[in-house]
C-alpha cells in the first residue's frame, strides 16, 4: 500500500516529463526540416545588401543593413508568421492551398479570387523550390575557392561542376525516401544554428557598437538617404527572410508549438547574432564586406565549419524538395493538377512521398539555374521575387480567414493586415527591380505552372459539363430498367464517377454493349475534402436509390493518398459488404479530341489533351486490383 501511495503522486509528472520531451522533440526536428532555408540566408542575404551601397560600406550604411534585417525578421518572420499566421491552420494542416481551402470552407462557397489566389500560390512556391536549392548550395561550395592550400583549384568551373555533382546526387536519392537520415537533420541544424550564434556573439563582443541597429532609426534612414537605392537594398535584405512560409507550410508535420518554441528559443536569436556579428565584422574589418560569412569564419575551424555549412545547404534544399512533393500531392487532391504518380516511401513515417516527375523537373530546372546564372551571386538577383508573391497571397487569404472564420471586426481584421500587407508590398516592390536581372526564370517559370493548373481545371470543368449534358439521369435510368426484363449477372459492379446524379458512361456502354446488369450496382464518386485527413468515422456516405442502385460516396482529405480498397473495406460497418475479390470496377476511358468551339482556345485544349494522356492511370493511382478493372472508352471533343 505503501508503494501504491507513493508512487501515484509521480504520475503526473511523469506525464508532464514525457509532453515536454516529445515537444522537445518535435521543435528540434522541426529545426532540421523548417528553418533549412531561412538557416542558410546568412551565407549571402548581408554580401549582397552591402554590395548595392555605392563607395563601400559607411558605418551608417552597415548599422542601416543590419537594422532592416533584424527588424524583418522581427515583423514578417515573428509578428505575421509566428503571431498572426499560423493560427490559421485547417486541422492542423499549413500552406497555400490548405489556407485557400480554409477560406473556400470560411466562406461557404466556392470563389474564382480565392481559387485563382491558391493557384498563384502553389505555382510561385515551385518557382522559389528551384532557386532554393541552387543558391544554397552553389553558396556553400564557393567557399572552396578561398579554402586554405587548396583553393586554387577551385575554378568557377570547378565550382559550378562540384555544386552539380551535390544537386543531382541529393535528387537520385530522393526515390529511396529520407526517413532513415532525416532524424539526423534537427540535430545537424540545431548544431548549425548554434554555430551562426556563436560565431556572431564572438565578433558582437569584439565591436558592441553594432547592437545600435536595434533601433530602427539605422533601417529607416538608409532607405530614404538612398531613393531608389534603398529599394534596391531592400530587395536585398528580404533574402534574409526567404524560407520564412515554411514555417506555416510544414505546420502539419511538426505542430504549432513546436515550431514557434524552435523559432523563438533557437533560430531567431542565433539569426540575429549572426547578421550583428557580419555587420560587427565589417564595421572593423570593411574588405570583409565582399563576403562576411567567410570572414566570420575562424581558419582553424575552416574546414568543420564549411563540412557543416554544405551539409546545411543540402538540409534546406531537402526541405524544399519535401515541400514541392507535398505541394504537388495537395494540389492532385484539390483538383489542380492530373493524377500523378505519387510514391510513398515509407509506411511508418507520415508525408514521406516520392513524386518522380517533379523530381525530374526540380532537377532539370536546378541544373538550368546552374548553368544560367553560374554564380550564388548572379543567382541572388532572380532570389525572392516568387517568395514575396507567395507572402502577399498569404496575407490576402489570410484576411478572409479572420473575418469569415475567426469573425473578426472589420477594424480589428485591417488594423492587423493593412500594415502586413503594406510591409510585404514594399518588398514584392523592391524585389520586382530584379526582374531583368534574373527575377524574370522564377516567375516565367511559375506563370507556366499556373497556365496548366487553370487549363487542367477549366478542361475538367467543359468536360463534366459536355458528360453530363450528354448523359441521363441516374434516377430516370433506374426507372427505365425497372420497366424492362434486363439480363442480370451475379456480383457486385461499381463504377466510378465524379457526377453521382448522372448515370455513368461506363454504366450507359456496359448496358449499351453487353446488355447486362449485376445483382448490386454501386455509383462510386470521390470527393476531396476541404480538411487535410478526414476520420473513418466521416469516409464514408451511402445513398440507396432502388434495389437495383446505391451511391457510395468515398471522402478523402487533400494530404491523403487514395486507397479505395482499404476504404471499401470500411463499408461493412454501414451494412454494404461485398467481397472486394469478386468485384468488378467499371471505369469510363475518355478519348479527348480538340474542338475549336470550346470554352477554350485550340492550344489550351492541345494541353489539356497531353496533360490527360500523361496523367497516372485510376488503378494505380486508386490502388483498385488490377485484375478486377473494366474499362470502357468514349469519344469526347472539347
Amino acid at each position: 500500500m505503501a508503494d501504491t501511495a507513493g508512487g501515484a503522486p509521480e504520475a503526473p509528472e511523469e506525464s508532464h516529463r514525457s509532453r515536454k520531451q516529445g515537444l522537445m522533440a518535435l521543435a528540434i526536428g522541426s529545426v532540421g526540416v523548417v528553418f533549412g532555408d531561412i538557416g542558410t540566408s546568412p551565407l549571402y542575404a548581408m554580401r549582397e545588401a552591402l554590395s548595392h551601397i555605392r563607395g563601400g560600406p559607411s558605418d551608417l550604411a552597415v548599422l542601416g543593413v543590419v537594422s532592416l534585417i533584424f527588424w524583418a525578421l522581427i515583423i514578417i518572420v515573428t509578428i505575421k508568421y509566428v503571431i498572426f499566421v499560423m493560427r490559421a491552420d485547417n486541422k492542423g494542416e499549413g500552406g497555400t492551398l490548405a489556407l485557400m481551402a480554409l477560406a473556400q470552407r470560411a466562406l461557404g462557397h466556392r470563389s474564382t479570387t480565392v481559387f485563382i489566389l491558391g493557384i498563384c500560390g502553389a505555382a510561385l512556391f515551385y518557382g522559389d523550390g528551384l532557386i532554393t536549392p541552387a543558391v544554397s548550395v552553389l553558396s556553400a561550395v564557393e567557399l572552396l575557392k578561398d579554402a586554405p592550400s587548396v583553393g586554387h583549384i577551385f575554378t568557377p568551373t570547378v565550382i559550378l561542376f562540384s555544386a552539380a555533382a551535390v544537386l543531382i546526387g541529393l535528387f537520385l536519392v530522393q526515390a529511396r525516401g529520407t526517413a532513415s537520415v532525416g532524424r539526423f537533420f534537427g540535430p545537424i541544424m540545431v548544431v548549425w544554428f548554434l554555430l551562426l550564434g556563436g560565431l556572431g556573439l564572438y565578433h558582437v563582443i569584439g565591436s558592441p557598437v553594432v547592437l545600435k541597429a536595434i533601433n530602427p532609426y539605422y533601417g529607416v534612414r538608409l532607405l530614404i538617404s538612398n531613393g531608389l537605392l534603398g529599394f534596391i537594398i531592400l530587395g536585398s535584405v528580404f533574402l534574409a527572410v526567404t524560407g520564412a512560409e515554411a514555417l506555416y507550410a510544414d505546420m502539419g508535420h511538426f505542430g504549432r508549438t513546436p515550431i514557434r518554441l524552435a523559432w523563438l528559443g533557437l533560430a531567431l536569436p542565433c539569426l540575429a547574432l549572426q547578421y550583428f556579428g557580419q555587420g560587427a565584422l565589417v564595421l572593423t574589418h570593411r574588405a570583409a564586406a565582399a563576403d562576411p560569412f567567410f570572414g566570420i569564419i575562424p581558419h582553424v575551424a575552416y574546414w568543420p565549419i564549411l563540412i557543416l555549412t554544405i551539409a546545411a545547404t543540402v538540409i534546406a534544399s531537402q526541405a524544399v524538395i519535401t515541400g514541392a512533393f507535398s505541394m504537388t500531392q495537395q494540389a492532385v487532391q484539390l483538383g489542380l493538377l492530373p493524377r500523378i504518380d505519387i510514391r510513398r516511401t515509407s509506411e511508418t513515417v507520415a508525408g514521406q512521398i516520392f513524386v518522380p516527375s517533379v523530381n525530374r523537373m526540380l532537377m532539370v530546372g536546378v541544373l538550368v539555374l546552374l548553368v544560367l546564372f553560374r554564380t550564388s551571386s548572379n543567382m541572388a538577383s532572380a532570389y525572392g521575387i516568387a517568395v514575396t508573391g507567395t507572402m502577399v497571397i498569404t496575407i490576402l487569404l489570410e484576411f478572409i480567414v479572420a473575418r469569415r472564420f475567426w469573425k473578426w471586426s472589420l477594424p480589428a481584421t485591417l488594423a492587423i493586415v493593412v500594415p502586413l500587407l503594406l510591409i510585404d508590398l514594399s518588398f514584392l516592390g523592391a524585389n520586382m527591380l530584379k526582374v531583368l536581372d534574373g527575377g524574370w526564370f522564377p516567375l516565367s517559370f511559375g506563370a507556366a505552372l499556373m497556365v496548366v493548373m487553370w487549363t487542367w481545371t477549366r478542361g475538367a470543368q467543359i468536360l463534366t459539363e459536355k458528360t453530363r449534358r450528354d448523359s441521363i439521369p441516374l434516377v430516370e435510368l433506374s426507372e427505365i430498367l425497372r420497366s424492362r426484363s434486363m439480363h442480370r449477372v451475379p456480383g457486385s459492379a461499381i463504377f466510378l464517377t465524379s457526377d453521382a446524379s448522372m448515370a455513368p458512361v461506363a454504366l450507359m456502354h456496359n448496358l449499351k454493349h453487353n446488355k447486362v446488369l449485376h445483382e448490386k450496382n454501386i455509383i462510386l464518386t470521390i470527393e476531396t475534402a476541404e480538411t487535410p485527413r478526414v476520420a473513418n468515422d466521416n469516409r464514408l456516405r451511402i445513398e440507396p436509390v432502388n434495389d437495383d442502385f446505391k451511391k457510395l460516396f468515398v471522402s478523402f482529405g487533400f494530404m491523403e493518398s487514395p486507397n479505395l480498397p482499404k476504404a471499401l473495406g470500411l463499408a461493412r460497418k454501414l451494412g454494404l459488404k461485398f467481397d472486394i475479390m469478386a468485384t468488378s470496377f467499371f471505369l469510363g476511358r475518355r478519348s479527348v479530341v480538340p474542338s475549336a468551339q470550346s470554352g477554350m482556345p485550340l492550344w489550351q485544349d492541345k494541353l489539356f489533351i497531353f496533360l490527360m494522356k500523361n496523367s497516372a492511370n485510376p488503378t494505380d493511382f486508386y490502388k483498385i486490383p488490377p485484375g478486377r478493372v473494366v474499362e470502357l472508352g468514349t469519344q469526347v471533343s472539347i
